[in-house]
């Protein structure tokens, strides 16, 4: 069953349910990576990661994820003014979106890549019941050529450095690439983004959203943000998303309300 059929009563009871395993956070998360569609095969796993917000530290949350190709806008972001969820409607932050598209060329206000399975309503619906008022921007990578990731990376990096935001990417990883996730993370861990890079230019990678995946990554060492993964690998599902978990500082060097 995916999380869009799923009620609110079912949701909430999945995070509370988390978060009783989850010791209270002494730092601020400000990137998640969870898996592009939320089901009750990834439930359990996603409501560990979301269950690490607190309801009030964000005004905005930029939802990542890589979109269908052969588009002719690179980076492109829906032109609503509210998504709507079973749960309701969120509002769109105009102005954010409207700034992105000042900072880069490759920005645009475009409805070409949308469409109603958008990994942005499965995250909605998390979100809605995690934090208790928020604004939302959803941006669409249809090109994942390293420069558009590097563009992006930079893009959200400087705009969102001092805000009260959240960035939430859309990524999966299935367990049975176990040897590919040990490779990515050893990039990670030793901060050889120019190998990261180049592996995300080879086509050879098994992540679904890489693209979204590589900017995630860039943005959080951008923000000397610890990485930590928490895929849920004991669940006996294959769909298991070794990518699921967070990026998160010490709190008063994030920013302040």
């Amino acid at each position: 069953m995916s999380i869009v059929n799923m009620s609110r009563e079912q949701i909430e009871g999945g995070l509370a349910t988390a978060r009783k395993n989850v010791a209270i956070p002494s730092e601020t998360v400000r990137v998640i990576f969870a898996p592009n569609h939320i089901d009750e095969k990834n439930f359990k796993e996603t409501c560990r990661i979301y269950s690490r917000l607190q309801k009030d530290d964000y005004e905005t949350v930029v939802v990542v994820e890589s979109s269908p190709k052969n588009q002719r806008k690179k980076l492109p972001m829906p032109s609503h003014k509210v998504f709507k969820t079973p749960l309701g409607e969120v509002a769109v932050n105009d102005k954010l979106r409207n700034e992105f598209c000042d900072e880069d060329d490759d920005f645009f206000i475009d409805d070409e890549a949308y469409h109603k399975r958008m990994s942005l309503y499965d995250q909605l619906m998390m979100l809605q019941c995690s934090l208790d008022d928020f604004s939302v921007v959803s941006i669409q990578i249809t090109d994942e050529e390293p420069a558009i990731v590097k563009e992006l990376a930079y893009v959200l990096e400087e705009v969102l450095a001092s805000s009260p935001a959240l960035i939430v990417i859309c990524c999966d990883l299935s367990k049975k690439f176990n040897q590919e996730f040990g490779r990515v993370s050893e990039f990670i861990k030793q901060e050889k983004f120019s190998g990261l890079m180049n592996y995300l230019n080879s086509g050879e990678s098994r992540i679904n959203g890489i693209g979204s995946f590589v900017a995630g990554v860039l943005i959080s060492k951008a923000w000397g943000l610890r990485i930590e993964f928490q895929a849920d690998e004991d669940s006996g599902f294959e769909s298991v998303n070794l990518l699921s978990g967070f990026a998160e500082m010490t709190r008063h060097h994030i920013f302040e309300k």
